[in-house]
């Protein structure tokens, strides 16, 4: 059975307050709201964009379907993850102030901003989905206890993935920091003792004692570490490091299962609108702007995380008359959309209403 998928044209170049009326008018049609009580916890999932990266969803974009939300529950708020990586992003205290920065303020917003994980990613809770790939999903706590989920996804080329909409959002983007670790690699981190300073701060915070001093320098015991992460990014020296894994499709074949994950929490009370404008090569996580591979083509809502993101991939290539997604990064995205269909996180087929 087909999935609806509404389709409006839009440009980031429109004035704020026409996108905020256009991605309303979508969001009214998904009939999100009328699935929401007051006490509802309600997660607009978003992401908030790296330092010097400006081709995040603008929040005055999102006003009209804010206060939507607001209308019918008081306890919305919208919400990211820390990142696997160092950086801006990698603790509470300064993603927020990253988030503020870039508009996300309360006092304009209406709801407030709450990092998904906890203060340095810690807070997290598992899923039992038993898939080919991954059978225990680790997810971010706030995910955990709410009652309903909006994600705004930014359509943009990834390097590992092709492409991030809406899967990768629930998936990568609401996975904690292990989550996020299980996702990107096999195995667990090494320490390079080329940049080993010895001083066994990674010990201090590793939750489950894997971590020794061997000849002054510290070393991962591989069969005591859970793979949580946590000495990626208290490392101070950058001596912690991941192998990556660069089999493609395994990955997004598991950030599918993680997606599954979490849309399992709440399939009756999910909805997605992805926007298709300042579509880059590579995603908001860059912390620059990165190059555009297309021009701005609109915005588009569903209750099917898998339909919608087709949706967006099949205009993009219509209208620019080839993949140039698998152009920009050399690889078939195509893999997280067939097995998410697979796993029955949502469906290929789908039909296009096309607003004006």
């Amino acid at each position: 059975m087909a999935s609806d998928v509404y389709f409006i044209p839009a440009s980031a170049e429109e004035d704020p307050e026409i996108l905020a009326k256009k991605a309303h008018r979508i969001y009214s049609i998904l009939g999100f709201s009328k699935k929401i009580k007051q006490g509802h916890y309600v997660s607009l999932k978003i992401h908030f964009g790296e330092k010097k990266n400006t081709g995040y969803i603008n929040p005055s974009w999102l006003s009209k379907v804010i206060e939507d939300i607001r209308s019918r529950s008081s306890r919305a708020y919208i919400t990211d993850t820390n990142t696997l990586y160092v950086g801006n992003r990698s603790n509470s205290v300064e993603h927020i102030q990253l988030a503020l920065s870039h508009g996300f303020d309360p006092q304009n917003l209406g709801i407030p901003v709450i990092i998904a994980d906890g203060l340095i990613g810690q807070d997290d809770g598992e899923i039992d989905i038993d898939l080919p790939r991954v059978k225990t999903a680790k997810i971010a706590g706030a995910f955990l206890h709410s009652d309903a989920l909006l994600c705004l996804s930014h359509f943009t080329g990834h390097i590992l993935t092709g492409f991030g909409a809406a899967i990768k959002n629930l998936g990568m983007g609401c996975a904690s920091r292990a989550g996020k670790l299980e996702q990107h690699s096999d195995v667990h981190p090494w320490i390079n003792p080329k940049n080993c300073q010895n001083c066994m701060t990674c010990e201090e915070f590793c939750p489950s004692g894997a971590i020794r001093q061997v000849k002054e320098r510290a070393v991962i015991q591989d069969k005591k570490c859970i793979g949580c992460g946590e000495c990626l990014v208290v490392c101070p020296h950058d001596a912690v490091q991941l192998r990556w894994d660069r089999d493609n499709k395994r990955v997004q074949e598991k950030m599918a299962e993680y997606a599954f994950a979490v849309w399992s929490l709440y399939p009756e009370r999910s909805a997605f609108l992805n926007y298709l404008v300042r579509i880059t090569k590579d995603c908001d996580c860059m912390s620059e702007n990165g190059k555009t591979i297309s021009p701005d083509i609109g915005i588009l809502g569903s209750l099917d995380p898998v339909a919608v993101d087709k949706a967006c991939a099949d205009l993009v290539l219509e209208n620019n008359k080839k993949d140039v997604l698998k152009l920009a990064n050399d690889i078939d995205w195509f893999y997280q959309l067939a097995h998410a269909e697979k796993i029955g996180l949502g469906s290929l087929d789908y039909t296009l209403h096309c607003l004006e």
